[in-house]
């Protein structure tokens, strides 16, 4: 089975963005349908889905990137990577591994700036922390705020890229209904203000001509 990036998607996302590669290439290194990957560029798929970068994680060579990116028709070979390969886990509360846990404020400060939208509730989930843990690290009070570096969840094994995915794709919707809402909202009370002020101009211009039809000295009946 041949060799494919940790994080397909995100790697496919971050190629599109950052590369001159053609769909076909991408594609074929994430091993990812040459539609989907348009779908991709088009804005269509992968919505709130943050690009990892083959390169850093040390999946790919930048030779081998500029090699491929000089020759439309070359494909991409992936580089044997030592990062470990999360695997997926069985129904019910996450467990992390001790070895795992100290990582854990890595991936949050990742997570916080990466994916803003998810709540604290899903980042408990995604990766097994606590709300006081995600505050603390947010706040910057964590006992070891110095030495956090923000690193990708699925990297660090903590999590799957469908996980992530999931969980961003769902953040992604909420936020997209609170702000349908909010311009619902706004527009309802926008139509109120302006039937009031059309309320208003009647009853002036009721007034003033029921004034200039009261004969002088006479007083407007009530």
């Amino acid at each position: 089975m041949a060799l494919q990036p940790l994080m397909p998607k995100a790697t496919a996302v971050w190629l599109v963005e950052n590369t001159t590669l053609s769909f076909s290439q991408i594609a074929d290194f994430t091993a990812m349908h040459e539609l989907e990957v348009q779908a991709i560029a088009d804005g269509e798929v992968a919505i709130g889905i943050v690009g990892v970068n083959p390169i850093s994680n040390g999946q790919l060579t930048q030779k081998e990137l500029d090699r491929c990116q000089s020759d439309p028709k070359a494909t991409l070979k992936i580089s044997k990577s030592d990062m470990p390969i999360p695997k997926a886990r069985s129904k019910g509360a996450r467990y992390t591994p001790v070895s795992k846990r100290q990582e854990r404020p890595d991936a949050i400060a990742w997570l916080l700036k990466n994916l803003p939208d998810l709540t604290d509730s899903q980042l408990c989930r995604l990766i097994g922390t606590t709300k006081p843990t995600i505050n603390s690290v947010r706040d910057r009070t964590h006992w070891n705020s110095p030495n956090i570096k923000p690193q990708n969840p699925v990297i660090l094994g903590l999590c799957t890229e469908t996980e992530l995915e999931k969980m961003a794709l769902t953040a992604s919707r909420r936020v997209e209904r609170a702000n349908k809402k909010a311009a619902k909202e706004a527009a309802r009370k926008q139509k109120e203000k302006k039937q009031s002020m059309v309320k208003s101009d009647m009853q002036s211009v009721i007034t003033e001509s029921v004034a200039e039809d009261t004969p002088l000295g006479e007083e407007t009946p009530s």
